[in-house]
């Protein structure tokens, strides 16, 4: 079934005044923070509407689906990668994302070393939560990785992202933002000129506005935009 664009704009905007509203109250510039529109569970029809609500950025979870949705819509928008990357399919995307938000493993880092045909911007995914259910380096183990990637002249890191924990309400995320704006400012003083760390990924339609106070510069936003 296809979405009513009419939902779709007041959804994007309604978006936007939270995203404000959170900036101000974190004494933060709203324009610092740009939705990346989460599109798995959109129909690649439905893409032109966020198009005309004034999305600009889309990420998808799954690499067929990337592809699918690019060949069909790729001018419209820039594309990001923000699922699972496994290592044997970097090379379905390679060369066709402005930016990885999920990078965890040496060995995606190889495929992406080998097979991208210009250096790739890619986010460090880090499991600030400890939960065992989901991705991402530990944070003790994040400088270990940094070095690994160091050398690559293909792997750009420009900053992190994390998935916190299930939690009943946004607030209950909150601790695992903050742990990764602090990761962040620690890593950017330790690998200056090496790394960048000016990007934070954080936040899905559930507890984004509580990511926006806590530092987030892409939210990464799905359900929320479809409708007011």
């Amino acid at each position: 079934m296809s979405r009513n664009p009419d939902d779709v704009k007041a959804g994007v905007a309604h978006t936007r005044e939270r995203i404000a509203a959170a900036a101000a109250r974190a004494g933060r510039d709203p324009g610092e923070i740009e939705i990346v529109a989460a599109v798995k569970y959109l129909a690649i029809e439905d893409l032109p509407l966020l198009h005309a609500a004034g999305i600009t950025r889309v990420g998808e979870n799954r690499t067929d689906q990337l592809v699918a949705k690019q060949d069909a819509y790729g001018e419209l928008f820039t594309w990001d990668f923000i699922g699972h990357l496994q290592s044997r399919k970097v090379k379905e995307i390679a060369g066709r994302v402005s930016l990885i938000h999920s990078l965890f493993t040496e060995s995606t880092a190889a495929q992406l070393e080998s097979r991208s045909p210009a250096p790739q911007d890619v986010l460090v995914e880090v499991n600030t939560a400890g939960d065992p259910d989901k991705d991402g380096v530990a944070p003790n183990e994040l400088d270990a990785l940094l070095e690994l990637l160091a050398p690559l002249t293909n792997v750009n890191v420009t900053g992190l992202m994390t998935m916190p924990a299930f939690a009943e309400d946004a607030e209950g995320s909150r601790a695992a933002f903050a742990a990764l704006r602090d990761l962040a400012a620690q890593a950017a003083e330790r690998w200056s000129g090496t790394h960048g760390f000016d990007r934070l990924s954080m936040g899905t339609s559930q507890d984004f506005e509580v990511a926006v106070e806590e530092g987030a510069t892409l939210v990464r936003a799905g359900s929320v935009l479809l409708a007011p």
